[in-house]
């Protein structure tokens, strides 16, 4: 890996030389300014991987001051201040500051921030090379899609992982939040550690405190022994909180505290356990109409929207799905060793489909298409019950049914009357009653047949039918 740079950023001079040496020792070529002023000069000999900075500095607050700048954007950024404050420190973090450092600076506390931009940029690096070249797959991770929505998607990813931020996925039920959380996981420096998922909405309210930061025994009727929560099993890798608009109220304040804090106290005990785990959370809600109606605490949504990645529905990527349904069809054929194919006619049905249950819809429908399906996988054995209707006639004809008819007497009436109106067109009559012409021919000789049974019971001779 390349040398990295780092530009310190520091009025006072002694202070500055000092921390100029140390970063140096650790392998770092080093720039050094002791105003905002410098340091814009200074870019222009490049952007650095890090900037080591000042908050209260001689011509402004140096956070504010990168927040602005657009070299800043590219960086990591360490933040060094004599006046230390909870507040101060957690507005860092947000800002997206990789580290919070206090005069006077502890050697290891720097050698181990230092250490964490290396593992950053190279994860970032990795990551960003691995995008590129998966992107054009039309794969990131487990995610499948080359839309540009989900590239999009891939792009904010790819930003996010290598960091420590907390993250808020939010999209409709089945756009694949948790494959996100898994990526996301994956492409970090935790992914040597635990992915935990825990459904807020799926754990009793009652239990849902003990599952996320464990219990002492005895702490409760049915506690016969210590356990651990999902914070301390996570520690040094990522908990994935789906659903977390469905955790309750009262829940959600306690949730926020071990967030802030990085500390958990079990049900029933009194010592804080030291926790570090990286937070994503996910929620199929609009999370700003959830905090409206009540069910996502304000403090804590701001606390969990630090990297907000959106999910598009299946229906604004419509490019992708002869690609998951390829995808999907190809996992099943790898698992029992066949060579099952789709057919046009059901490629086309597929992109037809409304997909309301988005790409969980698509890949259970694959799943018993699959089942069904012949080495061919006709439009036939696709169970599709929200296609989006087919335009209506121009000339407007209406088809009245009684009500009692048999569903075999419906559909033999719909399909003559649209093939009389298409003038005997069979392929056009299929394509607007959203059937393959195959399975239109079917039909039409089983009602062919039916007319040459109820003739020959008609004809002379023939025996009366009796009930």
């Amino acid at each position: 890996m390349r040398t990295l740079q780092a530009l310190i950023i520091d009025d006072d001079t002694n202070f500055r030389m000092s921390l100029d040496l140390l970063v140096q020792r650790e392998g770092f070529v080093t720039r050094t300014a002791g105003s905002l002023a410098e340091a814009r000069a200074s870019l222009a000999a490049g952007t650095p991987d890090v900037f080591l900075v000042d908050l209260t500095l001689p011509d402004g607050d140096g956070l504010a001051w990168l927040r602005s700048e657009p070299a800043a954007s590219t960086a990591e950024v360490i933040v060094i201040t004599g006046s230390t404050s909870v507040d101060s420190a957690v507005d860092a973090l947000h800002g997206g500051a990789l580290d919070y450092l206090s005069k006077p600076v502890d050697r290891a506390r720097l050698r181990s921030a230092l250490v964490n931009v290396t593992r950053t940029r190279a994860l970032k690096e990795e990551v960003g090379s691995l995008r590129s070249e998966l992107r054009d797959l039309g794969r990131f991770g487990r995610m499948v899609g080359r839309s540009k929505p989900i590239l999009e998607v891939y792009d904010l990813v790819a930003r996010v992982a290598p960091t420590d931020a907390t993250v808020l996925i939010s999209g409709e039920s089945g756009t694949g939040k948790e494959l996100v959380a898994e990526t996301l996981h994956q492409c970090s420096a935790r992914k040597g550690g635990l992915l935990l998922p825990v459904n807020c909405g799926a754990v009793s309210p009652n239990l849902i405190e003990s599952e996320l930061f464990g219990h002492e025994r005895g702490s409760f009727t049915g506690a016969d022994r210590q356990r651990k929560g999902y914070f301390e099993r996570a520690t040094g890798g990522t908990l994935f909180l789906d659903e977390v608009t469905e955790m309750p109220s009262e829940l959600q304040v306690k949730l926020l505290r071990v967030i802030e804090s990085g500390t958990v106290v079990r049900v029933g005990g009194t010592e804080p356990i030291r926790v570090d785990v990286r937070v994503v959370a996910a929620t199929n809600r609009d999370p700003a109409e959830a905090v409206k109606a009540g069910k996502l605490r304000e403090d804590l949504y701001y606390r969990l929207n630090v990297f907000p990645i959106a999910l598009p529905p299946l229906r604004n990527r419509p490019g992708d799905i002869d690609l998951l349904a390829e995808h999907f069809l190809a996992q099943l054929n790898r698992e029992a060793g066949t060579s099952k194919a789709w057919s046009r006619s059901a490629l086309e049905r597929l992109r037809n489909n409304a997909w309301t249950g988005n790409v969980r819809e698509l890949r259970n429908v694959v799943q018993r298409a699959y089942i069904l399906g012949d080495e061919e996988i006709s439009a036939e054995v696709l169970p599709l019950s929200d296609e989006a209707p087919p335009p209506a006639p121009e000339n407007g004809q209406v088809l009245q049914i009684r009500v009692g008819t048999s569903i075999e007497r419906v559909e033999q009436r719909l399909i003559l009357a649209t093939l009389e109106l298409t003038g005997g067109d069979k392929k056009k009559a299929a394509e607007m009653l959203c059937i393959s012409l195959k399975t239109l021919y079917n039909r039409l000789n089983v009602y062919d047949a039916g007319r040459v049974a109820r003739a020959g019971e008609q004809a002379p001779g023939s025996r009366p039918h009796s009930n």
